[in-house]
């Protein structure tokens, strides 16, 4: 069994991949696995590191302004869109994939539409409650459309036939760490309040400046144990914090690469509203405070965090009224009130399709 795989740019794309692909390993230890993605994105460290070989392509995205740099822009993605198609042709000619599957961004438009035009079967997986462009592009092409939420069937003259809708699926170890075991290896105790934060893959300037201040509001109660992800500010973060980097219950990392671990341990989680993040929230069982991106199409971060707030799992906070004493205020209004944690956590466990992994891969499994 051979599966192409196309993911990249954030972790909200690679991470369902890596989840499927591990999987699939799981049920079939002699499957082989064959990643493309681009050099200059996450995919490049976290698909080796999950210890799976990768081939790379140049793309880039659309902008959707009709300015003359954009016009410009969009030019050099089309040549290098069909550059990306011209590898693909050769990648696939001698990897010989059973399957191609793509899990969004622009890296999957060149691989699955060049799959699906040498007469290899494809699947996508859509994460997001409204489709990205490349789904909505391929999805008339493609064999198999697997999608996270019922708001993702919004697709137009798509037969219902190739729709299934089966959630987001996240890394086994998300499924496999207890909350016990988690802070144990962490050094916790059982008693401690535990909260973790973080701004995705990209990071989030707005969520790490309101950080900067709750922190500051936080160390003097000396309460509440803060483990926050930075990114691409943790330079930022740790100067204006540097007072207090003796201060035990406050944890700053460039990029969180055990955020499963972390996450088990937490009481709650801050983070955006990418849907594998929710999907994480929702297989580990944690309440969530969600910070929707407004800085994506079609809004989508919104109204996936509401499909989470619907349910009582998670309070929203938009960006536009994010502070730190805001978002400190927010934070133990649920970590201090015990019985409204233990309903979110509920309702958090109550979104999450644990079957999810399973059921992609049977649908794989059919075209094979």
């Amino acid at each position: 069994m051979r599966i192409l795989v196309a993911c990249g740019g954030t972790s909200g794309h690679i991470n369902p991949a890596l989840a499927i692909a591990g999987e699939l390993k799981n049920q079939f230890p002699e499957a082989e696995f064959l990643f493309v993605g681009t050099k200059n994105h996450l995919e490049a460290e976290l698909v080796p590191r999950a210890g799976f070989k990768m081939e790379y392509i140049e793309v880039s995205g659309f902008i959707r302004k009709k300015n003359f740099d954009a016009i410009m822009y969009n030019l050099s993605s089309v040549r290098k869109y069909l550059a990306a198609k011209s590898k693909v042709r050769k990648i696939i000619k001698e990897f010989r994939p059973d399957v191609a599957l793509g899990t969004g961004g622009y890296v999957s438009a060149p691989v699955i539409s060049t799959a699906s035009d040498m007469g290899i079967k494809t699947v996508i997986h859509e994460q997001n409650a409204f489709p990205g462009i490349a789904t909505q592009m391929l999805a008339r092409h493609t064999d198999k459309l697997l999608l996270g939420f019922e708001l993702a069937k919004k697709l137009k003259d798509i037969d219902d036939s190739k729709i299934r809708i089966v959630g987001n699926p996240v890394r086994r170890e998300f499924l496999s760490v207890t909350k016990e075991e988690a802070r144990k290896a962490l050094g916790l105790n059982d008693s401690d309040t535990v909260v973790l934060s973080y701004g995705g893959s990209m990071g989030a300037r707005k969520l790490n400046d309101a950080f900067i201040e709750m922190a500051e509001l936080s160390a003097k109660d000396n309460v509440i144990t803060h483990f926050h992800g930075a990114t691409s500010e943790y330079e930022k973060v740790t100067k204006a914090l540097a007072h207090m980097s003796d201060n035990p219950k406050i944890k700053v990392f460039e990029y969180i690469y055990n955020i499963p671990e972390i996450m088990a341990a937490a009481d709650l989680v801050v983070c955006r509203a990418g849907a594998s993040t929710l999907s994480e929230l929702g297989a580990v069982g944690r309440a969530g405070i969600l910070i929707p991106s407004p800085n994506v199409t079609e809004n989508h971060q919104f109204f996936n965090a509401k499909t989470f707030s619907d349910k009582g799992a998670a309070v929203i906070l938009e960006e536009k009224y994010l502070s730190g004493a805001i978002l400190y205020e927010n934070i133990c209004n649920i970590v201090f009130n015990k019985k409204r944690l233990s309903e979110m956590e509920k309702a958090s466990a109550s979104t999450y399709n644990r079957n999810c992994a399973e059921d992609i891969c049977e649908e794989i499994l059919k075209m094979i």
